[in-house]
């Protein structure tokens, strides 16, 4: 299976000649807007920043995970090519979506690999959330803060959840230095990060025993 990072919160996943595009970014976010097609949209919550369907070529199957404008949860059981869809139902803040509303982390499992995108979550997980993720070796996870959950949460969450491969999301860069996030760095110091390309290879068989963050290279012009 191959992942690539575009930034902010947006990734595609492809095996088996089917590729499902993650949470695609509008132009105000400030990367690129990739020449990419899909074969399937997931979206976890409907701002915009991680909603820009139409930016995606083609003609893909778009699995929303918020329905009546995002004012409840959809309910996500999808089979695209060899990848089965799912979602666990979250808040996009720590008031059960007073603030900012609900959102979904989507679970993809293919290739033997069972891989989950955090979307906007906000807030740690309750004992139900963490059951319904169930075993996990790839977690993206938002870690700049602010708008979604910041290094100290997002690391009580990677301990609830313990994948083998955390990969941060949704952090202030170059690219978008003026948000009121915080940089990559605040969640991995001490951690012992490896620098990763921006498209990489993920099989059962090679991933590593013990839990590892890898930072992705991505998109900036």
């Amino acid at each position: 299976m191959k992942l690539t990072y575009y930034g902010h919160a947006m990734f595609r996943l492809e095996s088996g000649g089917s590729s499902i595009l993650i949470d695609p970014y509008d132009a105000k976010v400030g990367y690129p807007i990739p020449d990419v097609s899909a074969t399937a949209v997931t979206v976890s919550h409907e701002h915009g920043d991680h909603s820009n369907v139409a930016a995606v070529k083609g003609h893909p199957k778009v699995i929303r995970g918020l329905k009546d404008a995002g004012k409840d949860w959809a309910d996500v059981n999808e089979r695209v090519g060899p990848f089965t869809i799912s979602g666990v139902a979250t808040y996009h803040d720590t008031s059960n979506g007073k603030d900012r509303g609900k959102n979904t982390i989507f679970i993809y499992e293919a290739d033997g690999l069972r891989i989950a995108h955090a979307g906007d979550l906000g807030h740690l997980l309750t004992a139900d959330q963490v059951s319904a993720l169930g075993r996990l070796d790839v977690l993206m996870l938002p870690v700049g803060g602010h708008f979604t959950c910041g290094p100290k949460e997002a690391e009580q969450v990677v301990d609830q959840l313990r994948p083998r491969v955390v990969i941060p999301m949704h952090y202030k860069t170059e690219v978008n230095r003026n948000w009121p996030i915080g940089f990559c760095d605040a969640f991995t110091e001490g951690k012992r990060p490896t620098e990763r390309p921006q498209t990489i290879e993920l099989s059962a068989a090679t991933l590593p025993e013990t839990r590892e963050i890898w930072v992705l290279s991505h998109s900036s012009t």
